[in-house]
């Protein structure tokens, strides 16, 4: 127990370390392959480091990441990284980093990230520490024998485990269950092993001290995860928790900022209680896995019943576009196009290319020509609702000739067949746009050519001329909703959920409503209730129809008030945070700052409202 598993070449798991049964921290690694469902345990070379329990690992270019842990006979709190190549099965050296255990560890843009867990004095942390990788040669290159150690002899890679599991190994005591760890893989010392150097590389760290969106580590059953770029944090419930306090919150790996996805008991049933949750490899998908809270009705306790239920949760409703295309939240937007500019881009520099050729009336080959609607001549938000109630087969159709139409659009016929599946079936069919060569999309003018943009770069990224305000990302959602298109529309979600502000917060409520998209509207809503004073002031919602606008004071719930700016601030609500029950200002919110900070709380005592984080 308290071993890491972690997958490996997509169909390979390695465990290392743990407790066995005699309660001895080990240091082994035994691979399980996935596809033959047979183990294999390599013969490790170098200085075998501590063995260890409630650890994290990582992998990350062919390395095996170890960091943390619980050693020695009387069990301290390791300090030190370290890595296994697993191109050579030969352990580095030990440098110090940071002290923890029961925490998690992941690598994201060229660094290992470690957040969460205990401290050796048994303290809750939400610490955020890392490390840079790319910077040190010492993590690029495979790691030598030292002097001091002696290489096992070759012995042809894996050594196979027959017997279901079970396998034997020469000059090691079996016990009775016939399990041993690789050669020098039990640790008992009471000992850290003499002084270490601080780890290369840069290393940095900070202190989320509070927020309106930072989840309390002291509170509630957390997991983590990492998922485009973000830190994931499930804060599910538990015995003391209301289910109000339960939440799936995400921080920006990137701009270190927190933000609240979701509401735990729009996720969460409090019947449940979870204890173990996975990732799929894509970051896409996640699965909680626990019991009801009630006993069962067979009788057999809690044991039998610990991972009866499986929670199956899709990220990509919260906007998170997945690992394999989060490089597109931390681009460099001011680059042509943006999805192009990380380096895994699977567009490489065709997106660049492409984005040349695009809106060009001579010397590119255009041979096709779109028009929208003329924006100075209609309402927006009208054609937007009232083109999602057409048929999406026959939108461009029954088009009035004599009408106001934007600037044209010239665009390569061939590129839009083959990223638009809508305009393939119109033009397959030779309907009218066949033979006009001409296509009239009813949406404003900046919201077609943003579209049309992304059919040939892939990207909807902040950009000069494309996509540089969030109307027209919002606007893009209810196209990608119209013509089905899964991908432009998780781009939107992710893009309109991170930068949603007060300017734009009514517009994005009404179209995710267009767009049928409950979740972000739902956000919406309450970010515009939150902020209702700056939101009723800006252009955005004046440009909201009545009904729409009465739709959204209509959100909350009967017994709701205005509060004003004087009387938040008596109550600490003022920058967005909540108060009243379970907010700032109440008990709850006092023991939750409480349990953060590690203090007892005090009743005549009152909590600092501080927002913001302390960096190393």
């Amino acid at each position: 127990m308290g071993h890491t598993a972690c997958l490996w070449q997509g169909s390979k798991l390695l465990v290392y370390g743990g407790e066995n049964e005699h309660r001895e921290y080990l240091s082994d690694v035994v691979i399980y392959d996935l596809k033959t469902s047979h183990w294999t345990q390599p013969e490790i070379r170098g200085a075998i480091p501590k063995g260890r329990a409630r650890h994290a690992t990582a992998v990350y270019d062919d390395k095996l990441y170890v960091v943390g842990g619980l050693a020695g006979t009387e069990t301290y709190t390791l300090d030190e990284i370290c890595y296994l190549d697993l191109k050579t099965w030969t352990w580095s050296r030990s440098w110090s980093f940071v002290a923890r255990f029961d925490h998690s560890a992941w690598i994201w843009g060229g660094r290992i990230w470690v957040f969460g867990g205990l401290g050796p004095e048994m303290e809750r942390t939400g610490d955020l520490w890392w490390l840079d990788l790319k910077s040190s040669p010492a993590f690029k290159s495979a790691p030598a024998f030292s002097t001091m150690e002696s290489p096992p002899a070759e012995r042809g890679g894996h050594q196979s485990r027959p017997n279901h599991g079970q396998y034997q190994q020469q000059n090691a005591a079996i016990g009775s269950t016939r399990y041993t760890a690789n050669s020098s893989s039990v640790q008992v010392r009471n000992s850290s092993g003499g002084l270490k150097s601080m780890a290369p590389g840069s290393m940095s760290s900070v202190r989320f001290v509070s927020g309106p969106d930072v989840p309390s580590p002291a509170l509630g059953t957390h997991f983590h995860a990492l998922s485009s770029g973000a830190l994931l944090d499930f804060v599910t419930p538990a015995g003391m928790l209301r289910p109000s306090e339960c939440n799936l919150s995400a921080l920006d790996l990137n701009s270190l900022q927190w933000q609240k996805l979701t509401s735990g008991p729009e996720v969460f049933d409090p019947s449940y209680r979870w204890h173990y949750c996975v990732v799929n490899e894509d970051g896409t998908k996640a699965w909680l896995l626990g019991c009801a809270v009630d006993p069962p009705e067979n009788g057999l306790g809690n044991l039998e019943e610990y991972l009866s239920d499986v929670l199956p949760l899709d990220l990509r409703r919260f906007g998170l576009l997945g690992n394999d295309s989060a490089a597109l939240s931390s681009m460099d937007m001011t680059r042509i196009p943006a999805s192009d500019t990380h380096q895994t881009s699977n567009l490489s520099g065709l997106g660049a290319d492409l984005a040349c050729m695009f809106d060009r009336k001579a010397g590119c080959g255009s041979d096709f020509v779109v028009t929208a609607s003329k924006e100075e001549f209609e309402d927006h938000m009208s054609t937007t609702s009232a083109s999602t109630e057409t048929d999406t087969a026959s939108l461009p159709h029954y088009f009035d000739e004599s009408a106001p139409t934007s600037p044209p659009i010239h665009v390569h016929a061939l590129l839009l067949q083959a990223r638009w599946p809508h305009f393939n079936r119109l033009y397959s069919s030779e309907m009218a746009e066949f033979h006009t060569k001409k296509l009239h999309i009813p949406e404003p003018y900046s919201v077609v050519r943003a579209f049309l943009y992304y059919l040939y770069t892939d990207s909807i990224g902040k950009h000069p001329e494309y996509c540089k305000e969030l109307d027209d990302v919002a606007g893009l959602l209810v196209m990608a909703q119209m013509y089905d298109m899964p991908r432009l529309r998780l781009l939107c979600l992710h893009r309109l959920s991170r930068e949603l502000d007060v300017e734009h917060a009514a517009v994005i409520w009404e179209r995710a409503g267009t767009a049928q998209d409950d979740w972000l509207q739902k956000r919406a809503a309450t970010y515009c209730l939150t902020h209702w004073g700056r939101v009723v002031r800006t252009d955005g919602f004046r440009q909201l129809s009545r009904r729409s606008m009465m739709e959204l004071c209509e959100v909350i719930d009967v017994e709701g008030r205005v509060v004003g700016g004087e009387e938040l601030e008596m109550v600490g609500g003022l920058g967005g945070g909540k108060f009243g029950v379970d907010g700032v200002g109440s008990d709850a919110a006092r023991r939750r700052a409480m349990a953060q900070s590690g203090n007892t709380v005090d009743d005549e005592s009152g909590v600092q409202e501080d927002e913001g984080m302390e960096l190393n």
